[in-house]
């Protein structure tokens, strides 16, 4: 199985005086802007696509629509690839109206702690479970197939810690640009390493 991780374009919540905090916002003009070179230029390059996830945030849905329309594929929209934070325990999503500020401390600091301040909030452990969850659950579905997941900047880089197997406490980020594709690639090989790494955060499209 192919695995294409794709952080959305530019939403409000990534820009430097963007004072809120980092909620379900949409694209910017530059976002969809993104979106729209990356709709344009990934079917090219890899013609054939068997599924598209997104994330139910709308800033990932947004970036995947032009991505849909590319391949003729529906999209499956996941609750289990939204950004850190936005979950609660159980892995639901909060409602519009009942989310929650963050606590101060980065997550990483304080793996088994809520992330915001909520009591029914998950915990950095609880946003790995459910990303690894979910690409468990995508190894079992499409095998031999090739899948697109747009999703956000934390997912991509909780993707590594499962793939790579990196316990609670972090010593290093990974970092995506609005855009940006990584590519893994899962093999069924006995008594040896089944996945494989073959890129990060590929922005050819934006840069041609």
């Amino acid at each position: 199985m192919d695995l294409y991780l794709i952080r959305h374009g530019q939403s409000y919540v990534n820009l430097p005086d963007w004072s809120g905090a980092n909620w379900d916002q949409p694209l910017t003009d530059l976002g969809r802007h993104q979106a729209t070179l990356l709709a344009q230029w990934l079917p090219k390059h890899l013609p054939e696509v068997h599924a598209i996830y997104a994330s139910t945030m709308q800033r990932a849905r947004e970036t995947a629509l032009p991505l849909s329309q590319a391949y003729g594929l529906e999209i499956r929209y996941e609750n289990r690839v939204r950004e850190i934070g936005n979950n609660r325990l159980d892995h639901t999503p909060w409602a519009p109206d009942e989310q929650p500020t963050y606590h101060e401390y980065w997550a990483s600091a304080r793996p088994f702690a809520p992330i915001v301040n909520e009591p029914r909030s998950e915990t950095l452990m609880h946003f790995r479970a459910r990303v690894g969850v979910f690409i468990e659950e995508i190894v079992e579905c499409h095998r031999h197939e090739t899948v697109l997941v747009v999703c956000h900047g934390g997912v991509i880089e909780f993707a590594f810690d499962h793939i790579f197997n990196i316990g609670p406490w972090r010593r290093s980020e990974v970092w995506t640009h609005n855009t940006g594709i990584t590519h893994f690639e899962y093999v069924e090989h006995p008594d040896r390493e089944v996945w494989r790494l073959h890129s990060h955060d590929r922005i050819d499209h934006l840069e041609e």
